[in-house]
Protein backbone atom coordinates (compact mmCIF):
# COMPACT_ATOMS: atom_id res chain seq x y z
CA UNK A 1 0.00 0.00 0.00
CA UNK A 2 1.43 3.36 -0.50
CA UNK A 3 1.09 6.01 1.39
CA UNK A 4 -0.92 8.70 0.23
CA UNK A 5 -0.63 11.19 2.87
CA UNK A 6 2.55 12.72 1.76
CA UNK A 7 0.78 14.22 -1.01
CA UNK A 8 -1.81 15.83 0.02
CA UNK A 9 -1.80 19.29 0.19
CA UNK A 10 -2.21 20.92 3.76
CA UNK A 11 -5.58 22.45 4.13
CA UNK A 12 -6.24 26.12 4.44
CA UNK A 13 -7.79 27.74 7.39
CA UNK A 14 -11.43 28.61 7.13
CA UNK A 15 -13.00 32.02 6.95
CA UNK A 16 -14.41 31.49 10.33
CA UNK A 17 -11.00 30.48 12.27
CA UNK A 18 -9.49 33.97 10.87
CA UNK A 19 -12.18 36.52 12.72
CA UNK A 20 -11.99 34.08 15.72
CA UNK A 21 -7.76 34.63 15.62
CA UNK A 22 -8.71 38.77 15.59
CA UNK A 23 -10.94 38.36 18.26
CA UNK A 24 -8.44 36.56 20.67
CA UNK A 25 -6.01 39.35 19.33
CA UNK A 26 -8.31 42.17 19.82
CA UNK A 27 -9.18 40.59 23.64
CA UNK A 28 -5.84 40.26 24.46
CA UNK A 29 -4.65 43.77 23.35
CA UNK A 30 -7.70 45.43 25.51
CA UNK A 31 -6.29 42.92 28.44
CA UNK A 32 -2.74 44.25 28.38
CA UNK A 33 -4.67 48.09 27.88
CA UNK A 34 -6.77 47.95 30.87
CA UNK A 35 -3.45 46.00 32.80
CA UNK A 36 -1.07 48.83 31.66
CA UNK A 37 -4.08 51.73 32.47
CA UNK A 38 -4.33 49.99 36.01
CA UNK A 39 -0.96 50.12 36.90
CA UNK A 40 0.05 52.98 35.60
CA UNK A 41 -3.05 54.97 37.81
CA UNK A 42 -1.88 52.98 40.86
CA UNK A 43 1.83 54.42 40.44
CA UNK A 44 0.43 58.02 40.16
CA UNK A 45 -1.94 56.78 43.03
CA UNK A 46 1.02 55.64 45.23
CA UNK A 47 3.39 58.60 43.65
CA UNK A 48 0.82 61.24 45.58
CA UNK A 49 -0.46 59.57 48.36
CA UNK A 50 2.60 58.04 49.90
CA UNK A 51 4.42 61.65 51.01
CA UNK A 52 0.67 62.27 52.62
CA UNK A 53 1.29 59.33 54.36
CA UNK A 54 4.99 59.75 55.19
CA UNK A 55 4.11 63.00 56.75
CA UNK A 56 1.24 61.52 59.33
CA UNK A 57 3.31 58.75 60.08
CA UNK A 58 6.63 61.28 61.61
CA UNK A 59 3.33 63.61 62.62
CA UNK A 60 2.73 60.46 65.40
CA UNK A 61 6.77 59.83 66.16
CA UNK A 62 8.29 61.18 68.71
CA UNK A 63 10.90 64.01 68.44
CA UNK A 64 14.17 61.45 68.46
CA UNK A 65 12.06 58.91 66.12
CA UNK A 66 11.35 61.32 63.39
CA UNK A 67 14.84 61.88 63.01
CA UNK A 68 15.50 58.03 62.13
CA UNK A 69 14.68 56.21 59.06
CA UNK A 70 12.30 54.29 60.80
CA UNK A 71 8.78 54.79 58.90
CA UNK A 72 6.40 53.51 61.57
CA UNK A 73 5.92 54.91 65.20
CA UNK A 74 7.57 52.97 67.26
CA UNK A 75 4.68 55.00 70.23
CA UNK A 76 1.84 56.40 68.55
CA UNK A 77 1.94 60.26 69.99
CA UNK A 78 -1.38 61.94 69.63
CA UNK A 79 -0.25 64.01 71.62
CA UNK A 80 1.70 66.04 69.03
CA UNK A 81 -1.41 67.22 67.95
CA UNK A 82 -2.00 68.76 71.44
CA UNK A 83 0.99 70.20 71.04
CA UNK A 84 0.38 71.82 68.22
CA UNK A 85 -2.94 73.39 69.27
CA UNK A 86 -1.05 74.71 72.16
CA UNK A 87 1.24 76.63 70.45
CA UNK A 88 1.30 80.19 70.81
CA UNK A 89 -0.87 81.40 68.21
CA UNK A 90 -2.15 78.62 66.54
CA UNK A 91 -5.80 79.33 66.81
CA UNK A 92 -4.83 82.87 65.65
CA UNK A 93 -3.18 81.48 62.58
CA UNK A 94 -6.37 79.55 61.83
CA UNK A 95 -8.89 82.15 62.22
CA UNK A 96 -6.65 84.81 60.09
CA UNK A 97 -6.57 81.53 57.33
CA UNK A 98 -10.15 81.09 57.76
CA UNK A 99 -10.45 85.05 57.26
CA UNK A 100 -8.27 85.20 54.25
CA UNK A 101 -9.47 82.22 52.57
CA UNK A 102 -13.10 82.36 52.75
CA UNK A 103 -13.51 86.42 52.23
CA UNK A 104 -10.82 86.91 49.87
CA UNK A 105 -13.00 84.02 47.99
CA UNK A 106 -16.04 85.55 48.56
CA UNK A 107 -14.82 88.63 47.10
CA UNK A 108 -13.50 86.91 44.00
CA UNK A 109 -16.51 85.32 42.82
CA UNK A 110 -19.09 88.19 43.26
CA UNK A 111 -16.23 90.78 41.01
CA UNK A 112 -15.31 88.27 38.94
CA UNK A 113 -19.28 87.17 37.48
CA UNK A 114 -20.08 90.39 36.42
CA UNK A 115 -16.97 90.98 34.38
CA UNK A 116 -17.40 87.16 32.81
CA UNK A 117 -20.99 87.28 32.23
CA UNK A 118 -20.40 91.02 29.88
CA UNK A 119 -17.16 89.57 28.38
CA UNK A 120 -18.62 86.17 27.34
CA UNK A 121 -22.51 87.47 26.44
CA UNK A 122 -22.42 91.62 25.48
CA UNK A 123 -20.80 92.63 21.87
CA UNK A 124 -19.09 95.85 22.39
CA UNK A 125 -16.73 97.64 21.18
CA UNK A 126 -13.22 96.79 22.19
CA UNK A 127 -14.46 93.13 23.69
CA UNK A 128 -11.73 91.07 22.45
CA UNK A 129 -8.91 93.45 23.35
CA UNK A 130 -10.48 93.45 27.08
CA UNK A 131 -10.34 89.81 26.75
CA UNK A 132 -6.45 90.22 25.47
CA UNK A 133 -6.54 92.60 28.85
CA UNK A 134 -7.56 90.17 31.22
CA UNK A 135 -5.51 87.66 29.75
CA UNK A 136 -2.24 89.62 29.49
CA UNK A 137 -3.07 89.72 33.31
CA UNK A 138 -2.81 86.24 33.72
CA UNK A 139 0.68 85.87 32.39
CA UNK A 140 2.28 88.57 34.37
CA UNK A 141 4.12 87.22 38.09
CA UNK A 142 3.19 88.85 40.68
CA UNK A 143 6.62 89.58 41.80
CA UNK A 144 6.73 91.59 39.08
CA UNK A 145 4.30 93.97 40.88
CA UNK A 146 4.92 93.27 44.41
CA UNK A 147 6.88 96.08 45.04
CA UNK A 148 4.94 98.84 43.76
CA UNK A 149 1.71 97.22 45.42
CA UNK A 150 3.80 96.68 48.99
CA UNK A 151 4.48 100.78 48.76
CA UNK A 152 1.05 101.41 48.29
CA UNK A 153 -0.79 99.50 50.44
CA UNK A 154 2.14 99.51 53.71
CA UNK A 155 3.65 103.26 52.76
CA UNK A 156 0.58 104.78 51.24
CA UNK A 157 -2.16 103.61 53.20
CA UNK A 158 -0.13 102.21 56.58
CA UNK A 159 -1.45 98.46 56.42
CA UNK A 160 1.59 96.85 56.98
CA UNK A 161 1.24 94.25 59.26
CA UNK A 162 -2.02 93.20 58.15
CA UNK A 163 -3.85 90.75 55.61
CA UNK A 164 -5.69 93.42 54.28
CA UNK A 165 -3.61 94.65 51.37
CA UNK A 166 -4.37 90.21 50.15
CA UNK A 167 -8.21 90.62 51.07
CA UNK A 168 -8.97 94.24 49.88
CA UNK A 169 -7.84 93.72 46.05
CA UNK A 170 -9.70 90.73 45.41
CA UNK A 171 -12.79 92.75 45.59
CA UNK A 172 -11.74 94.31 42.05
CA UNK A 173 -11.86 91.00 40.70
CA UNK A 174 -9.05 88.02 39.79
CA UNK A 175 -7.99 87.66 36.29
CA UNK A 176 -7.68 83.74 36.03
CA UNK A 177 -11.27 83.76 37.74
CA UNK A 178 -12.93 85.78 35.18
CA UNK A 179 -11.25 84.04 32.18
CA UNK A 180 -12.80 80.51 33.79
CA UNK A 181 -15.46 81.97 34.09
CA UNK A 182 -16.17 83.28 31.00
CA UNK A 183 -15.21 79.94 29.20
CA UNK A 184 -17.71 78.40 30.88
CA UNK A 185 -20.45 81.08 30.25
CA UNK A 186 -19.67 80.86 26.83
CA UNK A 187 -21.05 77.54 26.87
CA UNK A 188 -24.93 78.33 28.10
CA UNK A 189 -27.11 79.29 24.77
CA UNK A 190 -27.85 82.35 24.57
CA UNK A 191 -31.81 81.50 23.81
CA UNK A 192 -32.34 81.44 27.51
CA UNK A 193 -30.75 84.18 27.60
CA UNK A 194 -32.98 85.98 24.95
CA UNK A 195 -35.97 84.45 25.94
CA UNK A 196 -35.62 85.98 29.41
CA UNK A 197 -34.90 89.38 28.00
CA UNK A 198 -38.43 88.73 25.71
CA UNK A 199 -40.26 88.35 29.51
CA UNK A 200 -39.17 91.61 30.23
CA UNK A 201 -36.04 90.46 32.30
CA UNK A 202 -32.81 93.26 32.66
CA UNK A 203 -29.68 92.50 32.12
CA UNK A 204 -28.96 92.44 36.47
CA UNK A 205 -31.99 90.07 36.58
CA UNK A 206 -30.96 87.31 33.85
CA UNK A 207 -27.70 87.35 35.18
CA UNK A 208 -29.21 86.58 38.98
CA UNK A 209 -32.16 84.12 37.58
CA UNK A 210 -30.97 82.92 34.57
CA UNK A 211 -27.08 82.87 34.43
CA UNK A 212 -25.97 81.93 38.19
CA UNK A 213 -28.17 79.01 38.59
CA UNK A 214 -26.83 77.62 34.85
CA UNK A 215 -23.02 78.58 36.00
CA UNK A 216 -22.70 77.08 39.25
CA UNK A 217 -20.36 74.37 38.59
CA UNK A 218 -18.02 76.83 36.76
CA UNK A 219 -18.30 79.40 40.09
CA UNK A 220 -17.70 76.19 42.15
CA UNK A 221 -14.26 75.33 40.28
CA UNK A 222 -13.66 79.25 40.72
CA UNK A 223 -14.35 79.10 44.46
CA UNK A 224 -12.39 76.46 44.84
CA UNK A 225 -9.54 77.65 43.18
CA UNK A 226 -9.56 80.78 45.07
CA UNK A 227 -9.32 78.82 48.43
CA UNK A 228 -6.77 76.56 47.44
CA UNK A 229 -4.77 79.37 47.01
CA UNK A 230 -5.69 81.92 50.05
CA UNK A 231 -5.04 78.66 51.93
CA UNK A 232 -2.15 77.35 50.92
CA UNK A 233 -0.62 80.91 50.42
CA UNK A 234 2.78 82.00 51.91
CA UNK A 235 4.27 84.30 49.65
CA UNK A 236 1.60 87.24 50.22
CA UNK A 237 1.72 86.65 54.24
CA UNK A 238 5.25 86.79 54.28
CA UNK A 239 5.47 90.34 52.41
CA UNK A 240 2.51 91.99 54.45
CA UNK A 241 1.80 89.94 58.03
CA UNK A 242 5.67 88.71 58.55
CA UNK A 243 6.17 91.41 61.09
CA UNK A 244 2.83 90.97 63.00
CA UNK A 245 2.42 87.29 64.63
CA UNK A 246 -1.12 87.73 65.60
CA UNK A 247 -1.63 88.35 61.57
CA UNK A 248 -0.01 85.38 60.35
CA UNK A 249 -1.69 82.78 58.37
CA UNK A 250 -1.32 79.00 58.75
CA UNK A 251 1.19 78.77 55.88
CA UNK A 252 3.51 81.26 57.45
CA UNK A 253 3.23 80.13 60.77
CA UNK A 254 4.39 76.86 60.08
CA UNK A 255 7.90 78.70 59.73
CA UNK A 256 7.73 78.75 63.46
CA UNK A 257 8.07 75.42 64.29
CA UNK A 258 11.90 75.32 62.25
CA UNK A 259 14.51 76.66 65.19
CA UNK A 260 17.59 77.76 64.43
CA UNK A 261 19.81 74.87 65.22
CA UNK A 262 16.62 72.47 66.11
CA UNK A 263 13.52 71.74 64.01
CA UNK A 264 11.33 69.19 66.11
CA UNK A 265 10.25 67.60 62.78
CA UNK A 266 7.35 65.77 64.66
CA UNK A 267 5.31 68.58 65.54
CA UNK A 268 5.89 70.13 61.95
CA UNK A 269 4.17 67.71 60.45
CA UNK A 270 1.44 67.82 62.71
CA UNK A 271 0.53 70.96 62.09
CA UNK A 272 1.31 69.71 58.25
CA UNK A 273 -1.54 67.38 58.57
CA UNK A 274 -3.70 70.28 60.58
CA UNK A 275 -3.13 72.72 57.27
CA UNK A 276 -3.69 70.12 54.74
CA UNK A 277 -7.03 68.50 56.54
CA UNK A 278 -9.44 71.16 55.58
CA UNK A 279 -8.69 71.36 52.14
CA UNK A 280 -8.84 67.52 51.68
CA UNK A 281 -12.42 68.10 53.14
CA UNK A 282 -13.62 70.77 51.30
CA UNK A 283 -12.32 68.91 48.09
CA UNK A 284 -13.66 65.90 48.88
CA UNK A 285 -17.19 67.29 49.00
CA UNK A 286 -17.03 69.46 46.48
CA UNK A 287 -14.96 67.62 43.88
CA UNK A 288 -17.77 66.69 41.68
CA UNK A 289 -18.64 70.27 41.09
CA UNK A 290 -15.52 71.34 40.97
CA UNK A 291 -14.05 68.55 37.97
CA UNK A 292 -17.49 69.28 36.03
CA UNK A 293 -16.76 73.10 36.35
CA UNK A 294 -13.04 72.38 35.04
CA UNK A 295 -13.80 70.14 32.30
CA UNK A 296 -16.92 72.54 30.65
CA UNK A 297 -14.44 75.45 31.12
CA UNK A 298 -12.62 73.91 27.88
CA UNK A 299 -15.91 73.13 25.79
CA UNK A 300 -16.47 76.51 23.73
CA UNK A 301 -14.04 78.91 23.22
Amino acid sequence: MTDTSAGRVPARPTRAAAPGRAARRARRTALLEWIAVHALGVAAALFFVLPFVFVVLTSLMTDQQALTRDLVPSTWQWSNYRAVFDTPGFLTWWRNTLLYAGLGTVLTVVSSVPVAYALAKFRFRGRHLSLMLVISMMMLPPQVIIIPMYLFWAKELGLSGTLWPLIVPMAFGDAFSIFLLRQFLMTIPDEYLDAARVDGCGELRVLLRIVLPMARPGIAAVALFQFFYAWNDYFGPQIYASENPGAWTLSYGLESFKGAHHTDWNLTMAATVLVMAPVIVVFFFAQRAFVEGVTLTGVKG
